[in-house]
């Protein structure tokens, strides 16, 4: 089967979207393509690489602005690239010079950015500290403005070096040829210079992700749509000013370099900034203004508005409201809020099940007019909050400021718990199982048994959308929201500012953070979230074929400052291509890689399970489960073993309460953070389990593939997946004979035997 391929797309066409796998490079043969990233945008032409500014996933959108042709070749690493360029100086001639000049382009694009990041901090404080002096000089009483306490410079993870930028300039600008001809005589000096250029680029998109993120979360401190902005405080400082009769021609001029600040830093909708300027232009000062109209946190300074506000929205009545707020005065006013006292934990009691009756009637209200949303409201539904004495007060105008930005809290895969409910409501997902173990369908044909419901209305009820919802927030999130807190003696669900340990914007568990902890364990235990399907396409050939494809976990967050994450389910339903749902708190001063990998580590445990059914610990049908099971089992007899091996398994056994899968986790997480680096920590028994069943991606293979602990078990591995990869690429040429198409999912199982 031919690797290259010639790929033509129409006018708007998505060649690579963001987070896809990075399975092909695409040469520009005709036509142009835009790269694009937020704000950014990079435009390809004739023989750049699509893919060159990636590794194992892409950054950015591919999008055809014209018509265009493509050539593809698969791409896993560099060693990809000699298949491309051997023997075809032309190609190397191609290849390389579009890599250089990519990173040119890419490094330009950076420092561009980098000036408007600088430019936009350094206006907004020089802005709001002219503000602060007007204030002084024309002797009004400033507006609080809290946000901008936090506004801080970016500071960078992924730079791109002076030297670097330098470096590039000169070649490209006075010396491409020859550096050109000099490196493309040789196979490896061309693909090293490739893979340099390739490092760089990514290096500087990433950054340039950063910065784009940094604007795209701060730019309403300067204009927003809610006017809670700096532009505002001026409107308002010189409607006071010319109110007292002072001459406010300075605070003019300031608005109107601000006006032009705003127009040149191009990152604000037009109809916005022309909206906001009319109305700053046509304010009529002979109006009198009566007091501040500021929308800043609307009540939010005083706590019991705040939680009089969130009850009034949920449909409350006064007798209701005054219990639930003489429950939290009460609450707040403990000598010891942490005690686990049974009169406290009674009172905790109360608090939490008004509390869930609260949010699914606050949700509900919110499904009926979504537009009608608050800040506030927001703030309770996605973080818990209910009362700023609770929290404190910055830290209410911080996650009143949070509102504006949740985005970064959702994803494909990633949910706040208001996002995840809301899919359920629109039955874009089905409710996940219960405590004990029954999904929605389950529990309703219980309820049908027990006698709480008639036969009659068992449809009715698996059909109800609010229904699904109650029992989600009723039997998984009222459970998983106290387990995921993590100190379940002292739990409450109101967010307190005794769980705030740390900076709320370090707390925050962002759908990036759990993307990237994700990731650095794939880049490991490639194989993790790989399940086997079946497809087949009789008429053309393929009756039943074993299909590997990965099926990425669901991660919803919990609105609670935690420390643990749950693996709360191994399939979204009984098909085994569904997601795992993982479950975190929104905001927790752990590691994230951490609990990542331990509930990786579970989720491994339970998957294998799931599959293996009632033989999950039947040592005759090998699998991770029973051979763990019977290694652990047996220990004491195990030859193999040292003594002080069997002590430390003795030992690990009391720690996990002699249950297997915890034995087995913390193995796993040993396997994955030192095992993969060449650090030994597991005994030989459990190292052959998990090369077995949990093998190292490829890249790390060829790291260790000398030590003789491996050597063996990954020449197997690698014999095998050549064998696979020889009979697919077989079947796959007869398919296509026939009249089929490789799919997306056909392709991928084909990549999975290259990793």
């Amino acid at each position: 089967m031919d690797k290259k391929a010639t790929v033509k797309v129409q006018k708007s066409q998505m060649i690579a979207k963001q987070k896809d796998k990075v399975r092909k490079w695409y040469i520009i043969l005709e036509g142009a393509v835009i790269q694009r990233n937020g704000y950014a945008r990079i435009l390809l032409g004739k023989d750049a690489i699509i893919g060159i500014s990636e590794n194992d996933r892409y950054l950015c959108d591919y999008i055809a602005v014209q018509d265009s042709v493509l050539v593809a070749y698969p791409y896993h690493s560099a060693d990809d690239l000699k298949e491309m360029i051997h023997g075809d100086e032309r190609m190397r001639s191609v290849l390389l010079r579009a890599a250089l000049k990519q990173r040119q382009m890419m490094l330009k694009t950076y420092t561009g950015f980098q000036n408007l990041v600088r430019q936009f901090h350094s206006f907004v404080e020089n802005q709001y500290n002219d503000y602060t002096s007007y204030c002084a000089t024309y002797q009004l009483e400033g507006q609080g403005f809290p946000r901008i306490d936090n506004f801080k410079p970016l500071e960078m993870v992924h730079k791109a070096e002076n030297w670097e930028v330098n470096n590039s300039n000169t070649l490209t600008g006075g010396y491409l040829e020859e550096y050109v001809h000099f490196m493309q005589r040789d196979d490896s000096l061309c693909i090293g210079s490739i893979m340099e250029a390739s490092y760089q680029t990514r290096r500087s998109t990433q950054g340039m992700i950063e910065m784009v993120e940094y604007l795209t979360y701060n730019q309403d401190i300067l204009l927003s749509e809610s006017e809670n902005d700096i532009f505002n405080l001026y409107v308002e400082l010189l409607v006071q000013a010319k109110k007292n009769g002072c001459d406010v021609k300075s605070i003019t001029e300031s608005m109107d370099r601000m006006v032009e600040i705003i127009k040149k830093l191009g990152l604000y909708q037009e109809s916005l900034v022309t909206s906001r300027i009319e109305a700053y232009r046509q304010i009529d000062f002979s109006v009198e203004e009566d007091g501040d109209s500021s929308p800043e946190l609307e009540g939010a300074t005083e706590g019991e508005d705040c939680l009089r506000h969130i009850l009034s929205y949920a449909g409350y009545g006064e007798e209701e409201t005054e219990e639930m707020r003489e429950l939290v005065k009460k609450y707040q006013q403990l000598p010891d809020i942490l005690s686990t006292d049974a009169k406290v934990q009674a009172l905790r009691k109360q608090i939490s099940k008004i509390y869930y009756d609260v949010y699914y009637r606050a949700f509900m209200q919110a499904m009926k007019k979504e537009e009608d949303l608050t800040p506030i409201v927001e703030m309770f539904l996605n973080f818990g909050f209910m009362d700023v004495q609770m929290v404190g007060e910055d830290n209410a105008n911080i996650l009143y400021d949070l509102t504006d930005h949740l985005d970064v809290c959702n994803s494909g895969h990633v949910f706040t718990i208001y996002e995840w409910l809301k899919c359920i409501y629109e039955g874009k997902k089905e409710p996940s199982k219960n405590e004990f173990d029954l999904d929605y369908t389950g529990y309703v044909n219980e309820l049908k048994k027990t006698g709480k419901i008639r036969p009659d209305q068992v449809k009715a009820y698996l059909e109800n959308q609010d229904l699904k919802v109650r029992f989600e927030i009723q039997h998984v999130f009222a459970t998983v929201n106290r387990a995921t807190y993590g100190k379940v003696s002292i739990f409450s669900p109101i967010l307190g500012e005794y769980d705030l340990i740390n900076s709320i914007e370090k707390m925050l568990v962002t759908a990036q953070k759990l993307e990237e902890a994700v990731e650095k364990i794939r880049k490991i235990d490639y194989s993790v979230f790989f399940r086997e399907t079946m497809f087949s396409d009789p008429d053309k050939g393929i009756n039943r074929e074993a299909v590997m494809k990965e099926v990425v976990p669901d991660m919803i967050l919990m609105p609670n400052a935690g420390t643990r994450a749950m693996m709360w389910q191994e399939t979204a339903g009984v098909k085994r291509d569904t997601p795992a749902r993982f479950m975190f708190p929104i905001f927790t001063a752990v590691d994230i890689d951490d609990m990542m990998v331990e509930t990786v580590g579970r989720y491994r445990w339970e998957i294998c399970r799931k599959i293996q059914g009632v033989r999950w610990n039947d040592i005759r049908e090998k699998s991770l489960t029973s051979e763990y099971c019977d290694y652990i089992q047996f220990y004491r007899k195990n030859h193999e073993l040292s003594a002080d091996a069997k002590e430390k398994i003795k030992s690990a056994l009391l720690r996990g309460r002699n249950n297997y899968r915890e034995v087995f986790v913390k193995d796993y997480q040993g396997w994955i953070k030192y095992e993969s680096k060449g650090s030994f920590r597991l005994n030989k028994v459990a190292r052959r389990i998990l090369v077995e069943h949990c093998p190292f991606a490829k890249a790390i293979r060829k790291e260790l593939r000398a030590n003789p602990m491996y050597q063996s078990a990954f020449q197997r591995l690698e014999i095998q997946n050549e064998k696979k990869i020889q009979r697919l690429n077989s079947i796959y040429e007869k398919y296509l004979k026939a009249g089929g198409r490789i799919t997306e999912d056909l392709q991928e199982n084909l990549d999975y035997y290259e990793l």
